[in-house]
């Protein structure tokens, strides 16, 4: 599996308004996507602005391609989302994932 993570900051407002824009127009589309595979909003309040980090799970890097392009380091942002956004980064990184555990049923 491969994570695909990408920076921004905003100003605290901008960045609850992220959120909305993510969980409500992203994460959507993002979800009808073939090898999509989940999605982690973290954000980071520092006195200077908020930190943001997305990453996003896909099936195999050909995954990360069908959505991102070509090259898939460049970071694909909606208009809306930079109207938010005081930076953002112009790539996003790729990992793969060797190790993952998460919580799904009452043993966890």
């Amino acid at each position: 599996m491969i994570a695909r993570i990408w920076r921004a900051s905003a100003t605290a407002e901008g960045a609850e308004h992220y959120r909305e824009h993510f969980s409500e127009q992203v994460l959507p589309q993002l979800r009808k996507l073939d090898g999509f595979r989940g999605a982690t909003l973290l954000q980071r309040a520092i006195p200077e602005h908020t930190e943001i980090e997305v990453i996003t799970r896909w099936d195999s890097v050909e995954k990360v391609r069908d959505f991102a392009g070509d090259d898939i380091r460049v970071s694909i942002v909606e208009p809306a989302a930079l109207a938010v956004l005081t930076h953002s980064d112009d790539f996003a990184t790729h990992h793969t994932i060797s190790v993952e555990w998460l919580p799904s049923g009452p043993e966890a």
